[in-house]
């Protein structure tokens, strides 16, 4: 078993991860900082992965493996949480790897300045194929800052979500008595990684955001997961704008300019993904189906106002854009299906154009 009381309890969940799992792990054995444990949860894997897991943590009593049947990353992540012992608290996923100083650098910052959130810097590594190193690597930061009080860090998270970095949980450290103060764990959802983030920094008062980047979140662009159809995800993302008009909201920010525009925005380009994942060949639906379906999704109030306030940033976004304004679901159908093409017949080109928009 792990040590008592160690600083940083780190959660992993692992599924089917065999390939990419022993580098994972081994870049938390590599951390400057050795004070942490790491709560490995094997969500059911059909390959190998537990099995390294198990391996691993028989060399190093920092780490321990709890087999589970699958119940999906919320349920595996929620299981680490109720066995965490750590002042602060780190997710990582299984097929990605983090830099040796990570962990000492951010215990240093919420040491230093008693927060309960520290933000970093991440890359995001997209690999063109399976075959191939070949990748592009796209820095998300913002500069360092630590905020004076909760109303300071509101007025400025747009800057924080404008770079990504309010989304996910593997680029923040928690302080862990704020987990259990708010009781907070992940919902059983798909994409259930953002409200957990949302619920925290909802009422959040000590921020610290470090421009440093140590996270590497892979992406894979083969063709098999570039190809395919996700016949919820409009509603995922009617979803999500709902919980950010929410928080937005809840802080007192729904008129703020900046704050507004950065959320606009952000709904119009899922908005787009929205399109082109409709536009897909995989896509169960007749040609007539999908622009029906088009514009029913730029028709609504919240689509048109969203189009009004967002200033896209590229020229080719601002392209984009103009069929919504217009309600032309046609056009719109025409530059989603040549974006689906792009993005299933040269993933450097899409995904180099992704990180300019």
């Amino acid at each position: 078993m792990a040590r008592n009381n160690p600083k940083v309890s780190v959660v992993m969940p692992v599924y089917n991860v065999a390939a990419y799992v022993g580098r994972a792990i081994e870049s938390l054995q590599a951390q400057t900082m050795g004070d942490f444990e790491l709560l490995v949860v094997d969500d059911g894997s059909k390959d190998r992965s537990g099995d390294i897991c198990d391996r691993m943590a028989e060399k190093d009593i920092r780490i321990d493996v709890f087999h589970t049947s699958n119940g999906g990353a919320p349920a595996a992540r929620n299981l680490a949480l109720d066995h965490a012992r750590g002042q602060y608290v780190y997710f990582m996923d299984a097929d990605d790897w983090a830099e040796p100083s990570m962990l000492a650098d951010m215990v240093a910052l919420a040491d230093e300045y008693n927060a309960e959130l520290v933000v970093a810097g991440f890359y995001i590594d997209t690999f063109y194929s399976k075959k191939s190193n070949e990748h592009l690597s796209e820095l998300k930061a913002q500069p360092s800052k630590v905020y004076a009080n909760q109303a300071e860090f509101r007025a400025n998270a747009y800057k924080l979500f404008d770079e990504n970095l309010l989304y996910t949980p593997w680029n923040k450290l928690f302080l862990r008595s704020r987990i259990e103060e708010l009781g907070l764990r992940f919902r059983p959802t798909f994409w259930d990684d953002f409200p957990y983030v949302l619920d925290f920094i909802r009422d959040a008062h000590k921020v610290v955001v470090t421009e440093k980047a140590y996270y590497h979140f892979i992406r894979s662009r083969a063709e098999s997961e570039t190809a395919r159809w996700r016949p919820n995800m409009y509603e995922k993302r009617e979803e999500e704008h709902g919980w950010m008009l929410d928080l937005l909201e809840h802080w007192g920010l729904l008129d703020d300019v900046a704050s507004k525009e950065m959320v606009m925005r952000r709904y119009v380009e899922r908005l787009i993904g929205c399109i082109e994942n409709v536009c897909n060949p995989s896509a169960k639906l007749s040609r007539a189906q999908k622009i029906e379906a088009i514009r029913h999704m730029i028709s609504t109030p919240h689509a048109q106002e969203a189009v009004q306030l967002a200033r896209p940033r590229s020229r080719v976004m601002r392209t984009l854009v103009k069929p919504i304004a217009r309600k032309n679901a046609a056009q719109a159908y025409i530059e989603g299906s040549f974006i689906s093409f792009v993005k299933r017949r040269n993933t450097r080109i899409f995904a180099t154009l992704k990180a300019r928009r």
